[in-house]
């Protein structure tokens, strides 16, 4: 079987989406009867984003698709038109649900193009079973188009090996508005704990104390065993991959209620009201107070989300579909 596979976001982002596509490449690789093929289109930048939109995904990756058996964009972007069965893969609908949230170009694409793409594809991957739910309600595709497969864990966050040092309690977002920082700036604050922030900057001003960059994932692995617990109020996600890497390096979670977070973090996670600072800072206490009980939930559950699995998942996908 020869697949097609769109892996363009990697020039654009080295957050979740570049994460979920290096994990899945790398379990897929190797595989008896499968010819993988990564089709990319232009650079980083604003121009290259708006040339992607406009050319790319609506009339370049379907004439390339020809000789495949199937195609599989890794993002909501697609083209409308394909001459094979194409797959996308939905992380989240937040430029449905919160426009205002992100830039311009984005909004314009979300409320021109995004529909009728998901619309045309044969098949979507859904990464949560709110995704997929978010999916059936802002987009009207039907539910039986839309295979939840969640995403996997990268192999070096594991519970043994090197602490940062420190007393602290550790963030790990892009810099927008949507992931709640400051809220989580407050929270630290009423329960009088030390807060370090891990990510790119992003857009929309944000910016917060104790705002370390981006690390390597080695260093980012260091940091997530040596906090106190992880703090992750974003107020929108589809899946949350740092809810899973903290879990995997056996530290306790803080996360968002209400949104696909509870349901990566299952019983291993502490829920709480991501609009209510208070609220959050209670849970950074109730973290502390229960991490014998929650660091081994948080283990187990993070061995049942593997990238192997995912990668099983999708070739059966493509294999109904070819």
């Amino acid at each position: 079987m020869r697949v097609g596979i769109d892996t363009s976001p990697l020039v654009q982002t080295r957050a979740g989406t570049a994460r979920h596509i290096r994990g899945l490449l790398g379990a897929l690789r190797g595989r008896r009867g499968l010819e993988l093929e990564l089709l990319s289109f232009g650079g980083a930048g604003r121009a290259s984003s708006i040339a992607r939109d406009a050319l790319w995904y609506p009339l370049g990756v379907g004439r390339r698709a020809r000789r495949f058996d199937v195609l599989h964009c890794t993002t909501f972007r697609g083209p409308v038109r394909a001459p094979v069965p194409t797959v996308l893969t939905v992380h989240d609908l937040a430029i449905l649900r919160f426009p205002e949230a992100f830039p311009r170009w984005h909004r314009l694409y979300g409320s021109v193009g995004l529909e009728h793409v998901l619309r045309a594809a044969d098949a979507l991957v859904a990464v949560s079973e709110f995704t997929k739910r978010e999916t059936v309600a802002l987009t009207g595709v039907p539910a039986e188009r839309i295979r939840v497969i969640p995403n996997g864990l990268d192999r070096q966050f594991v519970a043994d090996g090197p602490r940062a040092d420190g007393d602290y309690v550790l963030a790990v977002a892009t810099l927008e508005p949507r992931k709640n920082l400051a809220r989580a700036v407050e929270a630290a604050r009423l329960a009088g704990v030390e807060l370090r922030v891990v990510g790119a900057r992003g857009w929309g001003g944000v910016d917060v104390a104790g705002w370390v960059g981006e690390v390597p994932d080695a260093d980012l692995a260091r940091l997530y065993r040596g906090a106190r617990c992880v703090l992750y109020p974003s107020l929108y996600e589809g899946f949350g991959l740092p809810v899973l890497e903290a879990m995997a390096c056996g530290t306790p979670v803080v996360t968002s209620l209400g949104t696909a977070m509870e349901e990566v973090a299952g019983a291993a996670g502490v829920l709480v009201d991501p609009h209510d600072a208070s609220a959050i800072a209670n849970g950074i206490r109730e973290a502390e107070t229960r991490r014998d009980e929650l660091v081994p939930l948080g283990l187990a559950r993070a061995r049942e989300l593997t990238w192997d699995r995912a990668a099983d998942a999708v070739v059966e996908l493509w294999s109904e579909l070819a």
